[in-house]
């Protein structure tokens, strides 16, 4: 397993033009961001057809293309893979008409945990409508969502990424869990009628 300087250090080299840098990059992170691709997938209808190396692949087209990140470590990198990851499969179900008006978004477990289950666990489309929602009241909460649930980091590890306590992330993420299952609740009472 590399160590956290040693990404580190090829993240920056990257930053600052080493081409050869990302060709070393790869191989050493390419695990982390698959399972990063499982828990998103995981969400996903079975039938989905985009897999996870799918995913991971388009993550790395959009990564190479992108020239001014300024990369501070290890932990910014997989948020930053984790958003590009949560806006590809957006935009893939939104490209392929997934949820159509009117319909009913399932409701979504949020497990301290992140446990990976074979049961799609909710409509990434719901999902990033109440994420958006959120972003536009607290910004914050939204990212520490994205970067637990999605990206499966660690709390140290999300607070590392924001810049904020343990304890600030810990309060965050048990607020935001609750905003966003009312504003999920909310949106299926008003999709059936109610």
């Amino acid at each position: 397993m590399p160590s956290a300087h040693e990404i580190t250090q090829l993240l920056q080299a990257w930053s600052a033009g080493d081409r050869h840098a990302l060709e070393a990059l790869t191989p050493l992170v390419y695990q982390e961001l698959h399972r990063t691709a499982q828990r998103y997938m995981a969400l996903e209808r079975r039938n989905h057809t985009l897999q996870a190396t799918a995913l991971i692949d388009e993550v790395y087209v959009r990564l190479v293309d992108c020239d001014r990140v300024s990369w501070q470590d290890r932990n910014h990198f997989f948020a930053v893979c984790a958003r590009l990851m949560r806006r590809i499969l957006t935009d893939f179900a939104r490209s392929r008409h997934y949820l159509k008006r009117g319909g009913v978004a399932r409701q979504i477990t949020f497990d301290e945990n992140l446990h990976v289950t074979a049961e799609p666990a909710a409509d990434l489309l719901a999902l990033d409508l109440a994420l958006h929602g959120l972003a536009g009241v607290d910004k914050r909460k939204s990212d520490v969502v994205e970067l637990r649930f999605f990206g499966g980091l660690s709390v140290n590890e999300t607070a590392d990424v924001l810049g904020v306590s343990g304890e600030t992330v810990k309060r965050d993420w048990r607020l935001a869990k609750l905003w966003l299952l009312r504003e999920m609740k909310a949106e299926t009472s008003n999709d059936n009628g109610f």
